[in-house]
């Protein structure tokens, strides 16, 4: 298999290292890089020995089985539907698309022409977040009753994407994947401060019915250098996972219980599990190219992709008209 790896930005040269690795290990045959910087690309194909292009439409003549598509994300729609039209497997990097009616088009172009379609939805694959998915399945926290996640860095805001787009498209999708589910309503309060039209802070509430997400999201808290983590409470137990710690998961043995009419806080500390560290890029795209010679499900399909691009509108009209919005 052929693959391309369109974008050599900071993220899109992370999926050239992985498919060097990937051909290395013999799961690829050659990898081509693509970008409109012709400088940037050419050093990065010179690091690898690999060849290069400035324009996308090049790779369906060079023989491209596959894409990564890592480029910014207005370009993802205009890109992904040209090479699916033309029978080349894509994984788009997060958010899929900009709005809901481009996100679908993609989903449907790949549909249409019989093509994989995968999300970058990159927290699907952390082994920290799988294991403590695999002990929700199992019950081990009971009925889950409350999330919070809180990813908080001091910088400049991005022209292009706020932090809606670029941070809380991650954690709105890690709340339905853990609860397998969608929520019944959410509210949602952006922050434009330093940049017009572009939010540095994202604050959302996901309604689950029996389960509550609290998201809160900040490029402008100096407080804690870089913080991002989640907590989850159940009826019989919490758990925490800080994501700079890809490997650990903490659970807290604490619950409220009634003895009569008498409520009683029980806590009898905490243990740390630590489970096996793979790199979650590398899983991600290794199951998008299994899913490319086998038809094999993936975690972060288009679907996933496109239902939350969906959310994020939901979320900019809630904040748009100061409101909650039932879905």
């Amino acid at each position: 298999m052929k693959y391309g790896v369109i974008g050599t930005g900071y993220w899109g040269s992370n999926h050239a290292r992985v498919a060097v690795e990937l051909v290395d290990e013999g799961t690829l045959d050659d990898v081509v890089l693509c970008d409109v910087d012709e400088g940037r690309a050419a050093d990065l194909a010179t690091t690898y020995g690999i060849e290069y292009t400035t324009d996308y439409t090049d790779l369906p003549e060079m023989g491209i089985d596959a894409v990564t598509v890592a480029t910014p994300s207005p370009t993802h729609h205009e890109i992904a539907t040209y090479l699916l039209e033309r029978e080349i497997d894509c994984l788009v990097e997060k958010p899929l698309a900009l709005d809901s009616d481009g996100a679908w088009e993609i989903v449907e172009t790949a549909t249409e022409h019989g093509q994989v379609l995968g999300v970058g939805h990159i927290f699907r694959y952390h082994p920290a977040l799988n294991d403590l998915k695999r002990r929700v399945e199992r019950g081990e926290l009971g009925e889950i009753k409350y999330m919070n996640t809180t990813r908080f860095s001091f910088r400049v805001p991005r022209e292009t994407a706020g932090a809606l787009y670029s941070l809380a498209v991650h954690d709105i999708d890690i709340s339905n994947y853990l609860l397998e589910a969608t929520p019944q309503s959410l509210y949602c309060n952006l922050d434009s401060v330093i940049r017009d039209d572009v939010d540095e802070t994202a604050t959302v509430v996901l309604d689950y019915g029996e389960a509550t997400s609290v998201i809160n999201e900040s490029w402008q808290v100096p407080v804690y250098g870089k913080q991002r983590d989640l907590t989850v409470v159940g009826s019989e137990k919490a758990a925490h996972i800080d994501y700079l710690k890809d490997t650990v998961v903490e659970l807290y043995d604490s619950r409220v219980r009634q003895d009569g009419d008498e409520f009683r806080a029980q806590s009898e500390g905490k243990q740390v599990y630590e489970t096996e560290n793979n790199e979650p890029l590398k899983i991600e795209v290794s199951e998008f190219l299994d899913a490319c010679k086998t038809g094999n499900p993936l975690r972060a399909s288009g679907q996933v992709g496109a239902e939350t691009v969906e959310l994020l509108e939901r979320c900019k009209q809630s904040a748009a008209q100061g409101r909650v919005i039932t879905l």
